[in-house]
C-alpha cells in the first residue's frame, strides 16, 4: 500500500458501512485489538454484497473466500464509538476480487487502518476455482471509482 493508500478519506469511499463496536473488541490495552480490524474488514464486505445483492451469499453456487489479507494500522480504534468502514473495488478479475477498505472513527477525516482483502471463488467441495457470480459482479459495481 502506498502512501496515497494511508491519506484517503472518508468520502473518497463510494460505499461506507456502519459497524458497531463491542466491549470484547478492546484488549488489556485499552484499544480495539489488531486482529478485530480483519474481523471489521469481513464484515464490512459481506454485509455489503448480502446488503446490494439482496441474497445470502452463503447460498450462491459460488463463494468467496479469503485468499489474501494486510492491515495497516494508523492509530487506535476505540470501544463504544461506532467504526464506519470505506469499500472501493481496487481490481476485478475473473475469480478474484480485490477489495481497499479503510477504518474511521469519530470525526478524524483520515483512516484509522487501511486494508486490502482478497476473495477468490470457489465452487464445490473441493473448492475449485471459479469465476465471480454474475449477480457479485453487478453488486461490486456500487464500489468503483
Amino acid at each position: 500500500m502506498t502512501d496515497q493508500v494511508t491519506d484517503r478519506r472518508r468520502d473518497e469511499y463510494p460505499v461506507v458501512r456502519t459497524i458497531s463496536t463491542r466491549w470484547e473488541d478492546e484488549d488489556v490495552y485499552g484499544h480495539v485489538n489488531n486482529v478485530v480490524y480483519y474481523s471489521y474488514f469481513d464484515t464490512a464486505v459481506n454485509g455489503f454484497l448480502i446488503e446490494t445483492t439482496g441474497v445470502d451469499v452463503r447460498t450462491l453456487s459460488a463463494y468467496g473466500i479469503v485468499a489474501e489479507s494486510s492491515c495497516r494500522f494508523l492509530r487506535e480504534l476505540r470501544f463504544p464509538v461506532d467504526v464506519e468502514a470505506g469499500l472501493q473495488l481496487e481490481k476485478l478479475g475473473t475469480s478474484s476480487v480485490v477489495y481497499e477498505i479503510g477504518l474511521f472513527q469519530g470525526d478524524e477525516p483520515g483512516p484509522a487502518a487501511v486494508g486490502r482483502f482478497v476473495h477468490v471463488y470457489v465452487s464445490g467441495p473441493d473448492r475449485t476455482v471459479t469465476p465471480v457470480p454474475d449477480v457479485i459482479r453487478t453488486a461490486l459495481a456500487h464500489l468503483q471509482v
